[in-house]
Formats: C-alpha cells, sequence, structure tokens
C-alpha cells in the first residue's frame, strides 16, 4: 500500500488540480494501492505535519512519510515515483 498524505488549504488551486491528477493516476493504475488522506493544512494535524516537513506552499504530497512536492504536483514525476515503489 502507497500511503498518500495531501495537505491542503482552503481555496488552493494547486490542491484542486493535485486532486485531479490523483483520480486520473488512480484510473490509469487501478492496481496501485494508493491510499490518499486529504489533510486541511489549517488543523492541528495538518500544522504539525507542515511544519515536521517543511511544507511551506499547498499543496503538500508526503508519500510513505517522505515530503515528495510542494506547490504545483508534477504528473508525471508523481507516476514515476509512485511506480517506483
Amino acid at each position: 500500500m502507497i500511503r498518500i498524505q495531501f495537505l491542503t488549504a482552503p481555496g488552493c488551486i494547486e490542491c484542486e488540480r493535485a486532486k485531479a491528477v490523483f483520480q486520473k493516476v488512480k484510473k490509469q493504475f487501478p492496481y496501485l494501492k494508493l491510499q490518499i488522506e486529504e489533510i486541511d493544512i489549517t488543523t492541528l494535524k495538518g500544522l504539525k505535519l507542515a511544519v515536521e516537513h517543511s511544507v511551506l506552499s499547498n499543496p503538500g504530497i508526503i508519500i510513505n512519510d517522505e515530503l515528495f512536492s510542494t506547490g504545483h504536483l508534477d504528473q508525471e514525476k508523481f507516476i514515476d515515483k509512485i511506480l517506483a515503489l
């Protein structure tokens, strides 16, 4: 199972784009077991994760407890990363 923590913020356009990437990837690779947890960065849990992983822009994407990206999510790099796991 690939665990993805997705730090979002209210009104974040890049967060909405990242959600679309996740949906597209789930359809393209249905055999991958992606567990995606969306966490609002303004909550205590979200703030804790943001500080712990040095997330300075939204969205923050943490894969298996390791920071993968912040800001714009590059779909090709995301696919490469999850296929390598």
